[in-house]
């Protein structure tokens, strides 16, 4: 089943600061903040929710379709997905812009300073989901603001389910807006803070929220995940990573093993499993697009954390 994913491709430039910034920060000093961090460790990754989403949906064996908005920039990018075989006929590329980027600087505390360019993604409004019309499930990730909500229309007006994920770009959303969106979708997904988040916008509670849509995901971390569905509460435990390294990407890395369970037509318990298994992997390398196992690797891991094969 062909995945239209909808969202950001984007360049992660990580710095690591070998010491603590509160060393260097003056509280009483704020008001004239000035500082400059010495960073010898420097690494650039592909990124991006639509990218990494993509790239999990791939080693599951699905069939992702991204559908995003980049920069004059991007050919690397763009030659990297070609190599792994994930078309881009729908990836536009916007003369005069920067592919979106952010830059992370991290201390030896694991604090992060981070600065976001948004770049191309602020002309993804001018991608239609009608332009993909092979497309039978999609996803609605963090992306421009204008073009979250034309393709969630789009993604309704066509028929097309699709899960609405807003992830860091939730807070552009007012609370009316962001029922609209849950009405359109008909699966959503969101961290705990995120979900706090929309409870407080909207005013409504999970359980409330959660009869507008299918299912309704909250992720917790360590604490595992939540399905509200059929008005039921499933608890999914979390799966032990060989180590943890890297969060980043973690969330796109579940999202994909959602979007493999729905495609193929698992119960919920399964597909919540099958998530959690793609978020241990993930989260033992560095970047979001970094680990490499096998389908048969992906099934052995599900197998050993629950004692079941997921296909």
């Amino acid at each position: 089943m062909t995945t239209l994913i909808c969202g950001s491709l984007a360049f992660d430039n990580i710095m690591v600061f070998p010491d603590r910034f509160k060393n260097h920060i003056l509280p009483e000093q704020i008001h004239i903040l000035n500082v400059a961090f010495l960073v010898p460790e420097l690494r650039r990754e592909y990124g991006g929710c639509a990218g990494n989403i993509a790239y999990n949906l791939m080693l599951l064996g699905g069939q992702p379709l991204i559908m995003a908005t980049v920069g004059d920039d991007a050919p690397p990018y763009l030659a990297r997905l070609d190599q792994l075989g994930l078309p881009c006929r729908h990836v536009r590329q916007v003369p005069g812009t920067f592919t979106a980027q952010a830059f992370i600087t991290t201390d030896l505390d694991d604090n992060q300073i981070t600065a976001f360019h948004p770049g191309a993604m602020t002309f993804s409004h001018l991608n239609k989901v009608e332009h993909a019309p092979g497309a039978k499930l999609g996803i609605v990730a963090p992306d421009g603001r204008e073009g979250m909500l034309q393709h969630a229309r789009d993604f309704n007006a066509a028929g097309v389910p699709f899960i609405f994920d807003p992830g860091q770009g939730l807070p552009m959303f007012s609370g009316d807006e962001l029922l609209d969106f849950m009405q359109l979708a008909d699966y959503a997904c969101f961290n705990d803070y995120e979900a706090k988040l929309l409870c407080d916008r909207t005013g409504r509670s999970l359980e409330q929220l959660a009869k507008d849509v299918q299912a309704l995901i909250v992720t917790r971390g360590g604490e595992g995940s939540e399905i509200y569905a059929a008005g039921e509460r499933l608890v999914i435990p979390c799966v032990e990573a060989d180590q943890v390294l890297d969060p980043t990407g973690c969330g796109d890395a579940y999202r994909a093993g959602l979007l493999y369970g729905i495609a193929n037509g698992f119960d919920w318990p399964t597909t919540g499993r099958l998530a959690a298994v793609m978020g241990a992997i993930k989260i033992a390398h560095r970047g979001g697009q970094n680990h490499q196992p096998s389908r048969d690797e992906i099934a052995a891991r599900f197998q050993r954390a629950f004692g079941a094969q997921p296909w």
